[in-house]
């Protein structure tokens, strides 16, 4: 069967005019045209349309997705399944706010009047979200956004909470574990995306509303990264001197919280396709190399030796944010920061 592009816009709700652009920039051309060069869609276009009009969906752009497609070889059942899930998803966010508003509505109904401070409370948290994230970047933060992964959080919290109040050091051992446990699951309920993550540790940050709806304050998270910074030391310690090692216990954490701003910003431009040679890239690897060094020191061995724990040692990368790609697509622009290094001594 052969669909003109009118024919398609009508079945589908898509204009005429989206169909147009998505020809003029190579995202979906029909496989057919008249003699009179009018445009004919076959049934292998549906697969590929199916694909992009789910991937935009998803929250992606065109430019992504053009990306997705050359690169992607997953089939579309599966895009087909995580579409469901992402409605599965919403389903189970509209059930929920259909439920508080039916008693709502039932206490109007009678007479009673809501609970001012949980009314608030509620309108207060969604205008806090809707300041730092769109809706679609609120579907990418379960933690937001599912109802069973915000109880898992608030069971995570509890136990972290329970630790501190025992009087357990964030170097425990236990306490180490916890922490890593925390920051894998925090890079899963972020969609590991380092920006995202940023914006969320912002939003803790400047809202009491927040902290006091997770119960994740200053404290908890201080004990958090503690215990998440314990935890790097303790693998890397196999490969250090006692000499090294000492100093990397002493400076680990000092500037800990210039890294999460920095890795968003190497994930940004991977994703845009930055070039490594790009001005903008040379100066997010010096500073990569200026805050490695700052627990590391700058003897060549010594870091070489914490490049091969990072080659020897797969943990090391788990609730960071850094990906392998990141680090492959980092290099180039790494070793011509290096070689300035160099050449000015």
């Amino acid at each position: 069967m052969l669909l003109k592009i009118g024919e398609l816009a009508r079945l589908t709700g898509l204009t005429v005019r989206t169909l147009h652009h998505y020809d003029n920039i190579g995202l979906l051309s029909p496989s057919a045209r008249t003699q009179a060069g009018y445009r004919l869609y076959q049934r292998g276009d549906m697969d590929r349309l199916h694909r992009i009009m789910a991937l935009r969906r998803f929250g992606l752009s065109l430019a992504e997705i053009a990306t997705s497609l050359a690169s992607s070889d997953l089939p579309l059942c599966a895009i087909v399944a995580k579409q469901i899930a992402m409605l599965d998803q919403q389903l189970a966010q509209a059930t929920s706010l259909r439920a508080r508003l039916l008693d709502l509505q039932t206490q109007l109904e009678q007479g009673q009047e809501p609970e001012l401070a949980d009314w608030l409370t509620t309108m207060e948290q969604m205008t806090m979200i809707d300041n730092y994230f769109t809706q679609d970047e609120v579907r990418q933060l379960p933690m937001l956004s599912d109802t069973a992964v915000e109880q898992e959080w608030q069971t995570l919290v509890a136990r972290v909470r329970a630790l501190m109040d025992a009087g357990v050091a964030a170097t425990a051992p236990q306490a180490q574990a916890l922490g890593t446990e925390w920051m894998v699951k925090l890079v899963r309920d972020t969609d590991a995306h380092p920006g995202l993550f940023v914006r969320l540790n912002s939003m803790h940050e400047k809202e009491p509303g927040m902290q006091a709806k997770t119960g994740i304050d200053e404290d908890l998270m201080r004990f958090v990264t503690g215990a998440f910074g314990a935890s790097r030391i303790a693998l890397y310690r196999p490969f250090l001197d006692d000499a090294e090692y000492a100093h990397l216990q002493a400076n680990y954490g000092k500037r800990a919280k210039e890294w999460p701003a920095l890795i968003a910003a190497v994930r940004a431009a991977l994703d845009s396709h930055t070039p490594p040679d790009d001005p903008a890239v040379l100066a997010l690897a010096r500073q990569w190399r200026e805050l490695f060094q700052s627990y590391t020191g700058t003897d060549p061995a010594t870091q070489l030796k914490f490049r091969q724990a990072h080659q020897q040692e797969p943990r090391l990368l788990q609730g960071s944010f850094v990906t392998p790609a990141m680090i492959a697509y980092l290099a180039p622009a790494m070793a011509i920061v290096a070689q300035e290094s160099r050449g000015a001594l």
